[in-house]
């Protein structure tokens, strides 16, 4: 019981952002605390209540309730929910710098096998000054793309989602300094 709980809990822990992620974050245990967790070893389900926080290495997920479940195959998901108006949320730092990954969103899920985290409803995703919103938001961690809409599967939307791009590397002013002269 213990090692389907612990590989559930360390495929959990790759969620939402891999490709940003801190490589030794990997490496690091897994630490979960809730009010209370349900175990059914035989359907490979484990469901965390009340104040749930996992934290390996630099991430963090925090929700009202977690879901690992494990299929067959050995591949877990993963869905961190909130409740009472509230939203699940995830923090991770990037590889390399001080920058931080957050999201956060009513429902996010985690597919191990393809390794996309799915944002849904109020989804917000930041990282350094850059911002996405919009209903749903999923992230592929293999092509390091995002889709961001108004409805899952939909391509175009009544709704408008947004976007916040901060300008990157030497054409970047710094606040007190003259922005970069035009040539």
């Amino acid at each position: 019981m213990k090692t389907a709980l612990t590989i559930s809990l360390l495929a959990l822990a790759t969620m939402c952002t891999p490709a940003f992620a801190e490589r030794a974050d990997r490496e690091k245990p897994v630490d979960i605390e809730a009010d209370r967790v349900t175990v059914d070893d035989r359907n490979k389900v484990h469901i965390f209540e009340g104040n749930v926080v996992l934290t390996q290495g630099t991430l963090q997920i925090k929700g009202d309730k977690l879901v690992v479940t494990q299929g067959a195959d050995g591949f877990q998901n993963g869905v961190a929910t909130a409740s009472g108006g509230k939203l699940a949320s995830f923090r991770q730092k990037r590889e390399g710098s001080g920058d931080y990954v957050d999201g956060e969103a009513e429902r996010i899920e985690y597919d191990s096998r393809g390794e996309k985290a799915k944002l849904f409803k109020r989804a917000h995703v930041r990282s350094g000054g850059d911002e996405v919103r919009g209903a749903y938001i999923e992230y592929d961690s293999v092509s390091e793309n995002y889709l961001v809409t108004n409805a899952p599967g939909s391509t175009a939307s009544p709704g408008r989602v947004r976007a916040t791009i901060q300008p990157k590397g030497d054409n970047k002013a710094t606040p007190g300094s003259a922005a970069p002269a035009a040539q």
